[in-house]
């Protein structure tokens, strides 16, 4: 009787531990808290500003977790690849619109520093320790063209 009870308790256990050590995706609207959170920090964004972004944000992850979904679904398409990206640049886009000046500008190096992979945290790191910041290289080709001026054409 013991190994039984014993037995049950280990198993018991066990699922307890799988479940708690599978990834579970955040949702959409933590993905885009988040993500308002992080651009106010550094862009010192107004209430209307944080709405705008909240909502394409939001929009954007909702999208892309589904994307997700039907990839692990094995239900996923070629062309979806190319929606995911681009949906990132219609948001990227769509926010950079919604900044003013100088928020534009630290928004191309928040952008710079996604694609680098590197964080804030990595270049303080870097300076206390005494070693040189390595030169980013530059993102323009990577950030949607500015809309064309219907005077020029």
């Amino acid at each position: 009787m013991k190994r039984i009870i014993f037995l049950f308790l280990m198993v018991f256990g066990l699922i307890n531990l799988v479940n708690a050590q599978q990834n579970k995706m955040p949702t959409p609207d933590e993905i885009a808290k988040k993500n308002v959170e992080d651009l106010d920090k550094r862009l010192k964004l107004n209430d209307t500003q944080k709405s705008v972004i909240y909502r394409f944000t939001f929009n954007q992850a909702k999208e892309q977790a589904d994307l997700i979904k039907r990839q692990q679904a094995g239900n996923s398409r070629e062309e979806d690849v190319d929606k995911f990206y681009k949906l990132q640049n219609e948001t990227s886009k769509n926010i950079r619109n919604v900044l003013k000046g100088e928020q534009q500008t630290e928004y191309d190096r928040v952008i710079e520093e996604r694609l680098s992979g590197k964080s804030n945290k990595d270049k303080k790191k870097k300076k206390k320790k005494g070693e040189e910041e390595e030169v980013e290289s530059d993102i323009k080709g990577l950030l949607s063209a500015p809309p064309l001026d219907p005077q020029k054409q």
